[in-house]
């Protein structure tokens, strides 16, 4: 595959909370825009996962992505938070700096929690929300990610080599069929710098169950129309889940799921979350 589909424009730093972000802006280069939509990541990714279905949306809407602090080319120091109200927080004062009063937001894995959270813990409102295999139900996180979070110091200490095919494997683990090597690269990058190494270990630790439970209690106060998308072969959050919430949520939510996708459904079947997000957004 051509990984230069997946590049951003060069980011836009910004400091939100004290904390260094790594922002990215697409517009159209002619049409006015329409919409105003933005994308949040999960982990272990940036916002390069979403970077093919930002840029077919570019083409008639504006179009913002962010990598949360501890991922991307964000700040990964030792001093950054990246609990899940961390971000939501941050989220929150993302939108306010973009001065985005209802955009159309699009979450992935632990980026719904933040966008709920952003949502309904503080106070912002969209114009409608698309949740695509996140992280909000019980149960969540895979024993491996338990393991880790358990024992985060010494995973810190691997010897450089093993914690590169360590994360190689994680992060190719997440799909059904096989990513290409190029693709995983890509997402690997981040991790396997000096700084990326505990960085990467950190996130996992400071991930935690009870904090999204009071997301869920809250579910029913959505104010904005949703919708749920899903691979029905994600390995790491069954597709049940994907009813369960829709049942919790107000309305009527639309549920789509892709058949022989896993966990990364924007990388595995870019056309087809790009298909559904026309239609959304339409």
């Amino acid at each position: 595959m051509d990984v230069s589909r997946l590049d951003l424009p060069e980011p836009i730093y910004v400091s939100v909370g004290g904390t260094t972000v790594a922002t990215y802006e697409l517009t159209p280069d002619r049409a006015k825009p329409s919409a105003d939509v933005v994308f949040c990541h999960g982990t272990p990714w940036s916002a390069q996962v979403w970077a093919q279905a930002a840029r077919h949306l570019r083409a008639g809407h504006r179009v913002y992505l962010w990598d949360m602090p501890g991922y991307g080319r964000s700040a990964q120091g030792s001093d950054v938070r990246t609990d899940l109200p961390s971000q939501m927080l941050r989220f929150a004062m993302l939108l306010d700096h973009w001065r985005l009063e209802r955009p159309f937001v699009v979450a992935h894995d632990i980026g719904g929690a933040v966008a709920l959270g952003a949502h309904l813990i503080h106070g912002r409102d969209y114009g409608s929300l698309y949740l695509w295999d996140v992280v909000t139900l019980d149960p969540w996180g895979s024993e491996f990610f338990r393991l880790v979070a358990d024992n985060s110091d010494v995973f810190a200490a691997l010897p450089a080599s093993l914690h590169k095919a360590l994360v190689s494997e994680y992060v190719a683990g997440a799909s059904h069929q096989r990513l290409d090597p190029d693709i995983v690269a890509m997402l690997t990058e981040p991790w396997i710098s000096d700084e990326g190494q505990p960085a990467f270990y950190r996130q996992i630790a400071e991930l935690r169950p009870e904090d999204t439970r009071p997301i869920v209690d809250a579910l029913p106060r959505v104010r904005c129309d949703s919708s749920i998308g899903w691979g029905q072969q994600d390995p790491w959050i069954p597709v049940d889940q994907a009813f369960r919430l829709k049942q919790l949520l107000p309305g009527q939510s639309n549920v789509i799921t892709l058949p022989g996708v896993g966990h990364l459904a924007p990388l595995e079947a870019p056309s087809l979350v790009q298909q559904a997000l026309d239609t959304w957004l339409g």
